[in-house]
């Protein structure tokens, strides 16, 4: 037998989410202005990576796949980050332009949810960010063939290196053709609410297909 947790200890596991209601009395006017605001919020209470957020892509057969990304922009457009244009991410979606995610605020008992479309972020926006980057970040982009196969640790050790040798004499390292940003067009996001005897509140930003115009809904728990 393994050292698994029991199931009756994992039943055990919770948190009352006490705390203060949120109510459409309580929303910006739009959904981006409202995320600034929870965004400004989880800086402040001093958590760990606070634009950190869970992405989830389907590929062509709708199985499923989720990962950990950093948020580097956002605006009424929508959210942006970046990646290597030939990961598995950048795959699903080329095949399946659709993505949502979610920025888990565990501490602040909060979450927003975001699904929309998506579409690559222009090159001067990725230019501009791509000149913030940290000199080893910027050659571990050219050296990374990301979500492909390695024999072991050393390829990519020895990748690294050969990136360091061949920019050498550059100061400004180039952006990588193989390197960008996608932004999600929103079509929702809702921002939830931890409350007490799992009487969550869940308000959400919905489009109108027909006028491009944002209406608010309140969601069950």
């Amino acid at each position: 037998m393994t050292d698994a947790v029991p199931n009756a200890e994992l039943a055990r596991m919770r948190v009352d989410y006490a705390g203060a209601g949120f109510d459409l009395d309580d929303l910006a006017p739009t959904w981006h202005e409202q995320f600034g605001r929870w965004l400004a919020d989880a800086e402040a209470a001093g958590i760990v990576e606070p634009n950190a957020m869970v992405l989830a892509t389907a590929d062509l057969a709708g199985r499923p796949s989720s990962r950990s990304v950093l948020l580097k922009g956002f605006d009424p457009r929508g959210l942006v980050f970046y990646t290597n244009y030939t990961s598995a991410k950048s795959h699903d979606l080329r095949r399946a332009p659709m993505a949502s995610a979610t920025f888990p605020w565990y501490p602040l008992r909060r979450q927003v949810h975001v699904r929309g479309s998506v579409e690559e972020a222009g090159p001067e926006e990725a230019d501009a960010y791509w000149a913030s980057r940290p000199r080893g970040a910027q050659l571990g982009a050219w050296a990374s063939a990301q979500s492909t196969e390695v024999a072991d640790r050393r390829v990519l050790d020895d990748a690294l290196e050969g990136a360091a040798r061949r920019f050498a004499d550059v100061e400004q390292v180039p952006r990588p053709p193989h390197w960008g940003g996608w932004r999600i067009v929103p079509d929702q996001v809702e921002f939830w609410q931890g409350r007490e005897n799992r009487m969550h509140d869940r308000l959400r930003f919905d489009i109108d297909r027909h006028d491009r115009s944002w209406r608010v809904r309140r969601l069950a728990p």
